[in-house]
């Protein structure tokens, strides 16, 4: 074996809520957790501005705050926090073989992946950069829909997500505009159902986006165009919710951990454990349901617990 091969006990693979809670609790048991931070230190959190949702924040706390908070609490137990992503896995034997920036090798007895999901955007240039300046553009209503209380936003998507984000909004906007793509929902029924009943939300269907529109600060509108015909208009409002799915960071694993049709990271149920003996997985690669914060963080805690038992029953 190669002098260069590094051995650790716990590797923890992401930087968001679930890996630095993992790395809180591994690193309390005595596990030594060296966390790779990965190509968005801090994960999906750090493009929020204002968290009002997570407990023991009364006066909220701005997402890369709140990430800068939970790192030095895992580096105050003593994790090794590490910048440099993992390129390459290889679960197939009882050492656990990762591959950091397609160099430096480690041997891990247990893995947590906490690799997070990322949400679809439109890849608009203006859409990307009221995005960049927390100004007006979001892919969680749950998250962001406070902000916009009796104000006009508008959502693309057609699916059952954007159905039950489009409804949420509803209950704390003005009015909700809805741009689907086609001439029909790809919801199921009920959800399409749910959405046309809301008095508030009004449906454009084969209806794309333009442009956000925005006075180089926040969003103040959205220029769309019908895709039948051409015709383009603009819509006021403060808030454009994107919700066309997310995208799980998992792509390194699927040779060794089963994924379901999405790429999502099959758990067994109730538990943080993978199909594969000593890896873990806690967060949005795992959760397509919920993807909150305090849900991830609650995940990463259930991870730390596991490969804690998994390594005691070993020694044992």
């Amino acid at each position: 074996m190669s002098d260069t091969i590094e051995k650790v006990k716990c590797l923890i693979i992401g930087s968001g809520p679930a890996g630095y809670t993992a790395a809180i609790y591994a690193a309390r048991a005595n596990m030594a957790p060296v966390l790779y931070q990965g190509t968005q230190p801090g994960g999906q959190l750090t493009t929020t501005n204002e968290v009002e949702n997570f407990p023991g924040y009364p006066d909220g706390i701005t997402g890369p705050e709140m990430m800068i908070e939970l790192q030095k609490q895992a580096e105050r137990f003593d994790t090794d926090v590490r910048n440099g992503w993992i390129t390459k896995v290889d679960f197939s034997g009882d050492v656990h073989k990762v591959w950091v920036n397609d160099e430096k090798e480690i041997h891990c007895e247990t893995v947590i992946i906490s690799t997070g999901a990322s949400a679809k955007y439109l890849g608009l240039e203006s859409e990307q950069k009221y995005l960049k300046l927390g100004g007006g553009v979001s892919a969680c209503a749950v998250c962001d829909g406070f902000f916009y209380r009796n104000q006009e936003v508008v959502i693309v998507g057609a699916g059952d997500s954007a159905c039950e984000e489009a409804h949420y909004l509803s209950k704390l906007c003005k009015k909700v505009t809805m741009l689907v793509r086609r001439d029909e929902f790809r919801a199921s029924k009920i959800m399409a159902a749910r959405v046309k009943n809301t008095e508030n939300i009004s449906i454009l269907f084969n209806t794309e986006t333009d442009e956000v529109l925005g006075d180089e600060q926040v969003v103040t509108g959205v220029r769309v165009f019908n895709n039948k015909t051409n015709v383009k208009h603009d819509i006021p409002a403060t808030g454009f919710f994107v919700a066309i799915g997310h995208k799980p960071n998992t792509d390194i694993f699927k040779d060794y951990l089963k994924l379901d049709e999405t790429g999502y990271i099959i758990n067994v149920p109730g538990t943080s454990k993978t199909n594969v003996d000593g890896v873990f997985v806690s967060g949005d690669a795992a959760d397509h349901v919920y993807r909150q914060a305090v849900t991830a963080a609650g995940t990463g805690c259930m991870a730390a617990l596991d490969a804690e038992r998994y390594l005691a029953a070993k020694e044992h």
